[in-house]
């Protein structure tokens, strides 16, 4: 009688065994490459919370007492790439903050510091204390296909982790910043959501590896994301780590679009490219053998559309690394190597002294530097600059000292261009100068 009734007993056992079986299965087959990508980076990828004070116009005093002051918050995403407790961001994220807070995945509060952070790339490192962080490195953006599924992680809208996907649409994208003093090349382009909240959060590949930074920098682009490349992001993140901002790099080339109408007048074999304008002296390309007149056809098997192309190149490549170029001296179709170094110290300053015509010297006790010398018949002399006048600052950023003005005006270089605040007395000027 026993036995009898033990039957069922295992009839039950067996068919729930059999029914569990068919379930395991089946939630193993659904933890597709977009769930392990997901279940991969997700545990490194946390909320930021920047607080700022800011003040506005008091409403029967104005700003004749400084204004009201008040607490404004931005929120973003960032991304632990070392167990360490670094972690990267978007500088328009924890731009201005007086406090920063990064909550894990796991609900933990971390107060954060600011490393460093570079707006013209748009990027800035933090470091929280904390234990057994996850972290998940820079992947390499180098092999990127266009058409592959990429996922975008972060917190949009200030919302727990979210996960979008979508495809990598596009590479090497120029994008306008909103204030319109800056272009942000060589972006990512997809059309996974990437939504305020979103910004600095990672763009991953199906592999796991992160290939970008996303970026909600460009407001209202519906349907369109962006993400800065992770080789890129590793060269900046190492820059900020060790010297807090981002270092400029040199080549020695002075370049200018090529276009059909500048190629048509000039007589040149082809419409498209960067024309050599000039080599300076001792440079990089002067060894590499460069000359005036060259026309830079592609960088590192990429084609050369715009000047710009050439400097984004070397952007993404650790200072002192050779890339090939493919150039045209005049119907020869040459190759060689170039390398970006770090720049000679007193280089900036030599450069803004030729190209501009201004010397610079502390401001004891002013904010600023103080116009030491302008050279007559020269852009600044033209301008109306005069000895005296104070240089508030240089590419949109205060200028404290004149290593940093040196500095300004080497990334300035590669932009063609140098923007200057200008000082006298109670008015400030903005001044543009081609380089």
């Amino acid at each position: 009688m026993q036995s009898r009734r033990s039957v069922p007993s295992w009839f039950l056992l067996f068919a729930l065994l059999a029914g569990l079986a068919p379930a395991a299965a089946q939630e193993e087959g659904r933890r597709s490459a977009v769930v392990r990508a997901v279940e991969r980076v997700s545990p490194a990828v946390v909320n930021i919370s920047a607080e700022a004070i800011v003040r506005a116009p008091d409403p029967f005093f104005g700003s004749l007492f400084g204004g009201r002051a008040r607490r404004a918050q931005s929120l973003g995403s960032g991304l632990i790439v070392d167990a360490a407790g670094f972690v990267v961001t978007n500088a328009h994220v924890i731009e201005g903050a007086s406090r920063i807070v990064v909550t894990t995945l796991d609900g933990r509060e971390l107060e954060a510091e600011v490393l460093g952070s570079d707006q013209g790339a748009d990027l800035a490192l933090l470091k929280v204390a904390g234990r057994d962080l996850p972290a998940v490195p820079l992947g390499t953006s180098g092999d990127l296909l266009i058409g592959e599924t990429v996922l975008a992680i972060g917190n949009p809208f200030g919302l727990s982790h979210t996960v979008t996907s979508g495809v990598l649409s596009a590479r090497g994208r120029a994008v306008p910043a909103e204030s319109g003093e800056l272009v942000y090349t060589d972006f990512l382009q997809t059309d996974a959501s990437i939504n305020p909240g979103n910004s600095g959060g990672p763009l991953v590949n199906l592999a796991g590896s992160v290939i970008g930074i996303n970026t909600a920098i460009v407001q209202g682009a519906h349907g369109i994301g962006f993400a800065i490349p992770a080789d890129r992001a590793r060269r900046v993140v190492d820059d900020l780590l060790r010297f807090g901002e981002l270092q400029p790099l040199w080549t020695g080339l002075r370049l200018v679009t090529l276009d059909p109408e500048f190629a048509r007048r000039e007589g040149l074999p082809v419409a498209r490219g960067a024309y050599v304008e000039r080599v300076f002296p001792g440079s990089p390309a002067a060894a590499a053998g460069l000359v005036a007149g060259d026309i830079v056809v592609a960088v590192a098997g990429q084609p050369v559309l715009q000047r710009e192309d050439v400097a984004t190149a070397f952007s993404s490549a650790a200072p002192g690394t050779e890339l090939p170029l493919e150039l045209r001296r005049g119907e020869t179709a040459r190759r060689l190597r170039l390398a970006a170094v770090r720049p000679p110290r007193d280089l900036g300053r030599a450069l803004l002294a030729e190209l501009v015509g201004i010397e610079v010297a502390a401001a004891p006790r002013r904010e600023g530097l103080v116009v030491a010398r302008v050279a007559p018949r020269s852009p600044a002399a033209r301008r109306g600059v005069e000895p005296g006048d104070l240089l508030l600052g240089a590419g949109g950023r205060k200028t404290a000292d004149p290593e940093a003005l040196a500095r300004e005006v080497l990334r300035a270089l590669d932009r063609g261009s140098l923007l200057l605040v200008v000082g006298r007395g109670r008015y400030a000027y903005n001044l543009t100068f081609p380089l």
